[in-house]
């Protein structure tokens, strides 16, 4: 199975229009998060209706720039996407478990979502062992370092992968982490970026 992985696109068409092009050879989609800017709900249309338009399986998480609500509201009519969030669904028979937002809280304010650290434990909470983890935020100490060169990620993201050991684990949310692989005792870890990452399973 082979999956076409991407996040952080903040309303660029271009790059949307790219990640399509690339849809014809892959079998699902797996966006991290940040879709549009500052929570304007009026743009996820602008990269996520080029992606709809695939018609291929989509898994998403909201960013911290959307909320899970408003990407489900978003997605109502969009059959074959899958908007996760302390959630999970089967997908090309593997299992996807999914967590949105931004964890830790970032300092951009109120209009971010966000987590904290306690309040990711808990969403991670039913996360089975050996599935595909898709998150808006890296781990910590993996993909995760920002353009000041410090490590921003989440303890919680990098608990819950040690204690169930996804195949996987698809992140954004630090851009300039983005396209880069890492891994985390053995397991890679994909911060996608909006340039998008071809992954075979």
């Amino acid at each position: 199975m082979k999956l076409l992985l991407f996040s952080d696109l903040h309303c660029d068409h271009a790059a949307a229009v790219s990640l399509a092009r690339r849809a014809t050879g892959v079998d699902i989609l797996v966006g991290a998060g940040d879709f549009t800017n500052l929570r304007n709900r009026d743009h996820l249309p602008d990269c996520l209706d080029v992606l709809w338009a695939t018609g291929k399986p989509t898994i998403l998480v909201a960013g911290n720039n959307e909320s899970t609500d408003e990407l489900v509201a978003y997605c109502r009519d969009w059959s074959a996407a899958h908007v996760l969030h302390g959630s999970g669904v089967e997908a090309g028979g593997m299992t996807f478990f999914g967590v949105g937002g931004g964890i830790p809280i970032t300092p951009f304010g109120s209009w971010s979502y966000d987590f904290d650290e306690d309040q990711a434990a808990g969403l991670f909470a039913g996360c089975p062992a050996g599935c595909v983890l898709v998150t808006h935020s890296p781990p910590k100490g993996v993909g995760d370092v920002s353009g000041r060169g410090a490590s921003i990620g989440s303890t919680a993201i990098r608990d819950a992968i040690r204690r169930v050991r996804p195949r996987l684990v698809v992140c954004g949310h630090v851009h300039a982490s983005g396209g880069q692989t890492g891994y985390l005792d053995g397991i890679p870890v994909v911060n996608a970026g909006p340039g998008g990452v071809e992954w075979e399973l």
